[in-house]
């Protein structure tokens, strides 16, 4: 037993050496996946209709790149629309932090006040080749960000016509005894995916649209782009609601004083402890069953060893391998596993009743479930 748990625990060790040297590679195929498992519903519902798998989807794909795409634009003219005033306000909040330094408590002379900020400009001054070359490596950064998205589309488009294929090829690596069992344990992991991303879209959606409507309220500008990246953050369970959370705080603190960022504070908090107490467990509960710890613990690691791709794609990841563990040694599902939710995680969207090339039946044909148990067919048997 012991030589067996080192066997795992090299492999997994190597694995993730691998990993680590290409991260051009597995990122992109990561996000990749995770738009496949937002997308791969709405491909189902045009096949069914009738239209063919590869027209649902291109039709699919362009529909999702012109919402983001419009998206962007929009966010990007409200912020140009706001920039001035903003520039204003923070102007004007400078300037009563100024008048505070002096006439408060702190009792600051003028000369001191502009002797930080000359010091201030001195500093950027004397360090000007690290700033040139942190341009440069952003710059760079670009350039790779967009080499990343093109490959991104590319496998995305793959996976939404011909994913059924593809997890069907990947499967005839495992042995025929085992074959259906890690068949239906990759589905129902891939439909715990599917589950993960809806649930966390649905968050976001909620929290970006009430801490939005609290912006509003309060008057805070770039409601917008503020609300925008409130929506993306919350991707990133607890900390990206966090953070974005907070920069929300600071920009009310900043534009209209201490009194409304101390509003948005607590319609944040108020919000995030809605988010933790109502909606995850409601619509992550069933689905996903992940201790609060382990979706900590996970968003660590993940932020440690890949950083902000990391903390993304950690609980995802974890969700993913819940499920399928869960199915191979028990041969259930978290929640409750059903054919129709084995047949949403076909990630090709294909008809599982077909055969592989060397004519044996198609694994997903073959693999039922019944309740919360997995059973095969005769030929399985008299294989084993």
């Amino acid at each position: 037993m012991a030589w067996r748990f080192l066997v795992i625990v090299a492999a997994l060790y190597v694995i993730g050496e691998v990993i680590g040297y290409l991260p051009v590679v597995v990122i992109p195929l990561s996000v990749a996946l995770l738009l496949a498992a937002l997308l791969i519903p709405a491909v189902h519902r045009l096949t069914r209709i009738g239209l063919p798998q590869p027209v649902s989807a291109v039709i699919v794909l362009i529909g999702g790149l012109g919402v983001v795409g419009g998206l962007l634009t929009f966010v990007i003219i409200q912020f140009t629309e706001g920039l001035p005033a903003l520039q204003q306000q923070v102007s004007q909040s400078l300037e009563q932090i100024e008048d505070w330094l002096i006439n408060g408590p702190l009792h600051l002379q003028q000369t001191q006040i502009q002797d930080a900020i000359n010091n201030g400009v001195q500093f950027i001054q004397e360090n000007q080749a690290a700033v040139t070359s942190s341009a440069l490596t952003t710059a760079g950064t670009i350039g790779t960000f967009l080499t990343g998205f093109l490959l991104t589309l590319f496998i995305l488009i793959f996976f939404l016509t011909s994913g059924n294929q593809i997890w069907t090829f990947l499967i005839r690596g495992v042995p025929r005894n085992a074959r259906t069992r890690v068949d239906v344990a990759g589905r129902r992991a891939f439909t715990s995916l599917i589950n993960y991303v809806r649930a966390t879209a649905a968050v976001a959606v909620v929290d970006a649209v009430l801490i939005g409507a609290g912006l509003w309220i309060m008057g805070v500008p770039l409601v917008v782009p503020l609300s925008t990246l409130i929506f993306l953050g919350a991707f990133v369970p607890i900390i990206g609601a966090v953070v974005t959370g907070a920069v929300a705080v600071l920009v009310a603190l900043v534009t209209n004083g201490f009194l409304a960022a101390l509003v948005v504070l607590a319609i944040v908090v108020g919000v995030m402890q809605v988010e933790g107490n109502v909606l995850q467990p409601l619509l992550l509960g069933r689905s996903v069953q992940l201790h609060p710890l382990a979706v900590v613990l996970a968003i660590t690691v993940g932020l440690t060893v890949a950083g902000i791709p990391g903390a993304l794609l950690a609980v995802p990841l974890l969700a993913v391998l819940n499920a399928g563990i869960q199915s191979l040694v028990h041969g259930t599902e978290p929640g409750e596993g059903t054919d129709a939710d084995d047949a949403e995680s076909d990630s090709g969207g294909t008809d599982h009743g077909g055969t592989d090339s060397d004519g044996e039946p198609d694994a997903g044909s073959r693999a039922t479930t019944t309740g919360t148990t997995v059973t095969t067919g005769e030929s399985d048997r008299s294989e084993e």
